[in-house]
């Protein structure tokens, strides 16, 4: 169908009130606030979906997240506690929702293509690149690339300290307009995220050092402002390597005895190459070209 014939077909049907009758049955409007209390049952689906419907939840997309959560488990791209956790409670589906031709594969194991030119990482890469990062309750973790938002909606659920940064302004707005909506709905959690528009190429020096790092957009070498407000003892997860054949690197930051600096890398994949989408420059307010040297 043309997106012109869609768009006067909806409007018709709005004028006749007869939109109202295909709407989606409506779930609850709020969702029980968060707390670091809040924890899902993780025993059986059938247990999983009673208690989120109880929180206000979908049950199919519930379904739909406990099944995923058991894809990531047998693929060992989750294994602890905490970011199990952090995965059964984050709604993809809500982040999914800006672009109704993706809603429904938000559990789906592929990227989303989510307007602007980026995607939304699939939940296995999502899943292994939070649980390397080990973060714990008090760290505070810059994300480099927001997107969609769901990141850092993991890490929210992780640690009351989430900084985000995202390179497109417009995307930037809406996925904070996002997280504000997500607050008023229940899930409060999002309140511990702080995201802005800029090139995160540079960090975020006004809150730095961090304790971890997660760069969700790929570049040929580890930016040394983000390797510097990386705290000694800290990590970071990123994608190195050429335009589309990146490897996803874990690193850690660590200080000698004699107070000298190094640095050690692991491939979370073994070798295996990953395409994520570049990691865009900034000029003035125009995005021209990317960091690769």
């Amino acid at each position: 169908m043309k997106r012109r014939d869609f768009v006067s077909g909806t409007a018709a049907l709005a004028a006749s009130g007869t939109i109202a009758s295909l709407a989606p049955p409506a779930f609850a409007a709020t969702i029980k606030p968060y707390s670091w209390d809040l924890n899902p049952p993780t025993d059986t689906r059938e247990h999983f979906i009673e208690w989120g419907k109880a929180r206000g939840e979908d049950p199919g997309f519930l379904g739909q997240r406990w099944d995923r959560c058991q894809a990531l488990l047998r693929n060992k791209d989750l294994w602890s506690a905490p970011t199990i956790r952090a995965f059964l409670l984050t709604p993809r589906e809500e982040f999914a929702s800006v672009r109704p031709q993706i809603h429904k594969h938000a559990y789906d194991h592929a990227f989303l293509d989510i307007g602007y030119g980026v995607t939304m990482s699939g939940p296995h890469l999502q899943g292994r690149m939070t649980n390397v990062l080990e973060v714990k309750r008090g760290d505070k973790v810059l994300e480099i690339g927001t997107g969609s938002g769901v990141q850092s909606a993991y890490i929210a659920n992780l640690t009351e300290n989430a900084y985000t940064i995202e390179i497109i302004k417009p995307l930037a707005e809406r996925t904070r307009a996002l997280y504000d909506k997500l607050i008023e709905k229940g899930y409060t959690e999002y309140q511990h995220i702080k995201s802005k528009a800029a090139d995160g190429y540079y960090g975020w020096e006004e809150f730095a050092p961090f304790d971890k790092i997660i760069v969700t957009c790929g570049i040929d070498h580890v930016p040394p402002p983000l390797l510097q407000q990386l705290k000694s003892g800290g990590l970071m997860v990123i994608p190195v390597g050429p335009p589309g054949a990146q490897r996803v690197l874990k690193i850690a930051k660590v200080e000698g005895a004699d107070g000298s600096i190094t640095t050690t890398r692991e491939d979370i994949y073994g070798g295996k190459i990953v395409p994520f989408v570049p990691f865009t420059k900034l000029e003035g307010d125009k995005i021209v070209g990317t960091h690769n040297r």
